[in-house]
């Protein structure tokens, strides 16, 4: 953190550290368990196998490992940018909401709810969008790119609104300001309950889950709002929607990088220039 920076910065940077357990690695693992008697042992006393976390703080800060506590997977970089995002729309007063759209264990949403806390908005509302059950089986016949793909099968995905709420109440940030929309994005978003938003930030990994958030929320991304991508750089089948949806409407806005995956524009062009 610069020198002279202000107690809001000083906050959301430690709690930036906090949530990707940047300030204090995870010292152990979990090691799934062996089929049968042992097994059930271990289940039946509460009791799990685990080894000596091996920490890496670079492949940490830059959001390429998946952690055993952290909240986020996202890595410093994306934090900041989201930061950047949040408190450009709030000095320039861009009308909208903030919503996430595939949140894990709710690491990045909760520091959109905190940025909001920090710079005292008690107005907008941060939207998480999930399953909360993991990412959905792959439709091939209608979205070909999505096509072998098998996140669908990592459990450490799936992670239940239960959790991520007791994840926000942790940092004192579960309140009337975080709503959910629990459901695949294809039910969930075509009616959800939201007017403008300032800030979109995606993280289906999927075309469809992509393509599904940018086809039913773009259109309410107000000018001068961001709009997100976390698995651009990462997943070709993400980075194949963004390119359809953006040619499709002509989205000309520059693709800026925020470090080896992510990448955010600013919209710059009316509403009709987007027609669902």
């Amino acid at each position: 953190m610069k020198t002279g920076a202000t107690p809001e910065q000083l906050y959301l940077d430690l709690l930036q550290k906090c949530l990707t357990r940047c300030a204090f690695p995870e010292p152990y693992e979990t090691v799934k368990a062996p089929e049968g008697p042992v097994g059930e042992w271990l289940a039946s006393q509460r009791l799990e196998l685990v080894r000596r976390a091996q920490f890496d703080p670079k492949l940490r800060e830059e959001g390429r490992d998946w952690p055993a506590a952290a909240e986020t997977m996202i890595g410093l970089r994306r934090l900041d940018n989201l930061h950047f995002c949040i408190a450009d729309v709030l000095r320039r007063r861009v009308p909208g909401d903030l919503i996430e759209t595939g949140v894990w264990r709710g690491g990045a949403s909760i520091f959109m709810r905190a940025v909001l806390k920090a710079y005292n908005d008690t107005e907008r509302v941060v939207w998480l969008a999930d399953s909360f059950a993991g990412l959905p089986k792959p439709n091939p016949a209608v979205y070909p790119a999505d096509a072998g793909d098998l996140l669908w099968t990592h459990t450490i995905l799936a992670v239940s609104l239960e959790e991520v709420k007791e994840n926000f109440t942790r940092y004192g940030l579960l309140d009337d300001q975080v709503r959910f929309l629990a459901g695949w994005f294809r039910d969930t978003l075509p009616n959800a309950p939201i007017g403008s938003l300032a800030v979109l930030r995606l993280d289906g990994d999927l075309y469809e889950s992509t393509m599904d958030a940018l086809r039913f929320l773009y259109p309410k991304l107000s000018v001068g709002g961001y709009a997100i991508v976390d698995d651009y750089g990462a997943m070709a089948a993400c980075r194949a929607a963004v390119d359809d949806f953006r040619a499709e409407h002509g989205i000309t806005e520059e693709l800026q990088q925020i470090d080896w995956t992510g990448v955010f524009w600013k919209r710059l062009r009316g509403s009709g220039a987007v027609v669902v």
